[in-house]
């Protein structure tokens, strides 16, 4: 990532997502088709995370989430595992001083149970430092899934209808999403998944629900500052209408 971020917006006017979502798919793919081991499509894609980044928060989004690792994703290879585990510390030591530098904090979602108590430090530590930036925040979903997620928050709710903190009444779809991972951030106004995939895998399943969704046939290594406005001018065009009449979105214009 550069040192510095410009406040240069292209889309004057235009209409733009707060919250953006990306599932990042096709490294394997990409090392694959240049006869690489998979683990080289991983290293090239962190240079696309820089991009995006670099993109997003010049372009004014105020959270950008990436699907870094679900909880299916233990299953691969165990080699692969390593690496990505490996990956992830590293980006970890190399990139959250440039993030700081850029007013940008970084968030981490899901659960590390399973993961190395070095690296468990690490993304605490990155946490702590950025904590108070303000430009945009980053949230990297690491061993995260969407219906994990749905099940931490009802567990959540009923140990404080348990405990007499809450009443099975006082529950509405406000006081469960405000359990979930994002819980205090707004929910995504956009998804992009890359590779030519056309699912979303377990990824934030209830933040979800009134998300425009963007399909790129580009693998994400190569899923950089154009690929990425491409994606924002999309969104621009679109209508979002939450359940109203063309009339109604009209009337309020």
């Amino acid at each position: 990532m550069s040192t510095k971020i410009s406040a240069e917006i292209p889309f004057e006017g235009a209409q733009r997502p707060k919250h953006v979502a990306i599932i990042m798919d096709g490294n394997n793919r990409w090392a694959k088709a240049r006869s690489q081991l998979g683990v080289s499509g991983h290293k090239a894609g962190v240079d696309a995370v820089r991009a995006v980044v670099e993109t997003c928060a010049r372009e004014g989004v105020e959270v950008l989430t990436l699907f870094a690792f679900s909880s299916e994703n233990w299953r691969r290879p165990q080699d692969e595992v390593s690496a990505l585990m490996k990956l992830f510390l590293l980006a970890l030591q190399r990139e959250v001083k440039k993030l700081h530098k850029n007013d940008i904090r970084l968030q981490i979602i899901g659960d590390r149970s399973k993961f190395n108590p070095v690296l468990v430090e690490h993304m605490e530590r990155a946490e702590a430092l950025t904590r108070d930036n303000t430009k945009m925040t980053l949230v990297i979903a690491a061993n995260y899934g969407g219906r994990w997620d749905i099940v931490n928050s009802a567990r959540a709710l009923a140990e404080q209808v348990k405990s007499g903190e809450l009443s099975v009444n006082d529950i509405n779809e406000d006081v469960f999403q405000a359990e979930l991972c994002l819980g205090q951030l707004p929910m995504p106004d956009l998804l992009i998944r890359t590779a030519g995939e056309q699912r979303i895998s377990n990824f934030l399943l209830w933040q979800l629900a009134y998300t425009e969704f963007y399909f790129s046939e580009v693998y994400w290594p190569d899923f950089k500052h154009e690929e990425m406005l491409k994606a924002l001018e999309a969104y621009s065009m679109r209508q979002r209408r939450f359940g109203q009449t063309d009339d109604q979105i009209a009337a309020k214009k």
